[in-house]
């Protein structure tokens, strides 16, 4: 029975397994403990044949393995070897150990060999050939990776003047064949000499070519990446009618230049950080170095350097590494796939992070407010901008908050509603067999099952499938009696709502918080909205995103900054930077930025 038991609390509950050290085998160290069982070995021998015997005896005099409780690490040097072996290896070089750039090619040679596993590996190319210098021929080879380099450039700028400008008399007093090669037979723009090897792999790595030459410790790096990629689109979450219609593609070179594009500053700076052990995969940590704070820039680039993982893919990931509070719902760092957003935001003393491979740019810090605006509201006139904020705004909290009002008026608060439309209510209803709670929740979960399927169908058939699902399973649920009429137009109002969010991670958030209220509703009425609410915003108010408050500058409220939060100002009062992010430079603009006007007024 209490085996049973055990096993049954075994399903239900995990238990960390123990921890058992691994072990190898070393010899000569049980002698002493097989003489102790000297006696039991010998009546055990007694009953074995010769063969047995002469097989025991020769394993003696080898001595017998036993197990230890360490296990040397991959690649470490054997401490136990004899002096003889020593004496025969001293003329061996160990290729795993190596580092440095080593002066005999084949040393390198091997070395690029053994680390990309050749001639396993496929597409890792190694071009070796002879090049003159100073009527010296010079036994050379580059390596490369096949389809993420541009063999163009690699033709044109490092194996043809290797191979035929070489033999062209080079008039340099400079003996040194390093200096010679590069500043007469590498004509690419982007050239490095480097003395460490794993510098040369990274490089190959990331779509470059690497140089080894016989008689010199230095190798040179080469960028001729020509890997295809997306061209530059217009975005697809965050469309615009009127402004810039570019979008990030996922190389990270083209996403800064989009933004240095914008940006003509020489203060704009873009700090290279490789994240990620394996992966490597390279980050550019972007901000303006007159105007963001240092302690922001600091604290950005210690989460950034402070990432222990083997591989990163995409922003995403990036994202829940570095945010502050993983389990709060709404997002504490902003992902944009417009230049011009980004842009915007640096000017304010926020800071970008672009990641190679992702066509979304992380900004931070990042407010509860920022996260309602959208890129739009800069490029319109002012009336028009408050106005599509107010139903922003409206259409958001309708539908976080419709479906918990509902059941908490037809099921606890009657009395709020007029008698004829509590009267049409219930006659709707009557029919129906399941409470109103069962209504909704089928109602919503159906809804969401469309639009999660809308999502992954491919082409211009999700968007019929929403369209057609939702008006066939509303009329068919209807007709069968499992929800009333009036529900249907509370979901689809949600849903229209939900659509308003113009942040796709916040909308995710108020979609999973919408059930809470649901529920909250259901229990308690309009009282367990209220706790809801209240709750929330505890929470809400007492969160950050890199030492800034969330919900600044209303919670805490700000000497300044409300220029453009709920509502925007005249574009030519937006003097100052919000004072929440203590900007180097607070100033935005000159207190008359339409001098014109000024000097009307002095006529």
């Amino acid at each position: 029975m209490a085996d049973f038991k055990s096993k049954l609390k075994g399903l239900f509950f995990f238990k960390e397994p123990e921890k058992i050290e691994k072990f190898i085998l070393k010899e000569n160290e049980s002698r002493n403990s097989s003489s102790e069982n000297k006696e039991k070995d010998s009546e055990e021998r007694e009953g074995r044949t010769s063969r047995d015997n002469n097989n025991k005896e020769s394993s003696k005099k080898r001595g017998v393995k036993t197990p230890i409780a360490r296990i040397k690490q991959v690649g470490a040097k054997d401490e136990e070897k004899s002096e003889g072996s020593d004496e025969d290896d001293k003329g061996s070089k160990d290729i795993s150990g190596m580092t440095k750039v080593s002066k005999k090619l084949s040393d390198n040679l091997a070395y690029i060999k053994e680390k990309y596993t050749i001639p396993v590996n496929s597409d890792i190319v190694i071009r070796e050939f002879n090049i003159t210098v100073k009527g010296k021929t010079i036994p050379t080879f580059i390596v490369f990776i096949d389809g993420m380099t541009d063999t163009k450039v690699l033709d044109l700028a490092i194996l043809q003047p290797l191979m035929l400008l070489s033999n062209m008399e080079i008039k340099d007093d400079d003996n040194e064949v390093g200096n010679i090669i590069r500043d007469h037979l590498l004509p690419h723009n982007q050239i490095q000499i480097v003395t460490e090897l794993s510098d040369v792999v990274d490089d190959i790595n990331f779509g470059g070519c690497g140089v080894f030459v016989d008689g010199i410790d230095k190798a040179f790096t080469a960028d001729v990446k020509g890997w295809k990629s997306r061209s530059i689109e217009r975005p697809n979450t965050e469309m615009v009618i009127r402004g810039p219609q570019e979008g990030f593609n996922e190389i990270l070179r083209t996403n800064t230049g989009l933004i240095r594009k914008i940006l003509k500053d020489e203060d704009l700076i873009a700090e290279n950080i490789s994240v990620g052990r394996r992966s490597k995969t390279p980050c550019s940590l972007m901000y303006i170095k007159d105007i963001a704070n240092e302690s922001l820039v600091n604290e950005v680039r210690r989460r950034l350097e402070g990432i222990k993982i083997d591989y990163l893919f995409d922003s995403g990931e990036l994202e829940q590494l570095i945010e502050d509070n993983p389990y709060l719902a709404a997002p504490q760092i902003l992902a944009t796939e417009r230049p011009d957003r980004v842009a915007s935001m640096l000017t304010e003393g926020k800071v970008a992070i672009v990641v190679q491979g992702s066509p979304f740019v992380l900004v931070m810090p990042t407010t509860h407010i920022d996260l309602f605006h959208t890129p739009e509201d800069s490029y319109l006139r002012f009336p028009y901008a408050n106005m599509l904020r107010i139903i922003r705004i409206s259409a958001i909290a309708m539908s976080l908050l419709l479906p918990g009002f509902y059941i908490a008026i037809t099921t606890f608060h009657q009395e709020m509603i007029p008698t004829d439309l509590l009267f049409a209510i219930e006659a709707s209803r009557e029919k129906v067999p399941f409470p109103s709670l069962v209504e909704i929740l089928i109602m919503e979960f159906a809804f969401e099952f469309i639009r999660e399927a809308g999502v992954r169908i491919p082409g211009p058939l999700g968007s019929t499938l929403g369209i057609i699902g939702g008006l066939i399973l509303g009329q068919a649920a209807v007709a069968a009696n499992i929800v009333s009429p009036i529900l249907i137009i509370i979901v689809a109002v949600t849903g229209i709502g939900s659509f308003a969010v113009p942040n796709f991670s916040l909308g995710y958030a108020y979609r999973i918080i919408k059930f809470v209220y649901i529920f909250l509703a259901a229990t308690a009425g309009f009282l367990g909205i209220a706790i809801g609410l209240f709750l929330q915003g505890l929470w809400l108010t007492s969160s950050k995103s890199f030492g800034i408050p969330f919900m600044a500058p209303i919670a805490p409220v700000t000497n300044g900054g409300l220029t453009d939060q709920i509502l925007r100002t005249p574009i030519w009062k937006q003097e100052k930077r919000p004072d929440f992010l203590n900007a180097k430079n607070n100033r935005k603009q000159e207190h008359f930025s339409r001098k014109w006007v000024q000097d009307d007024k002095k006529k």
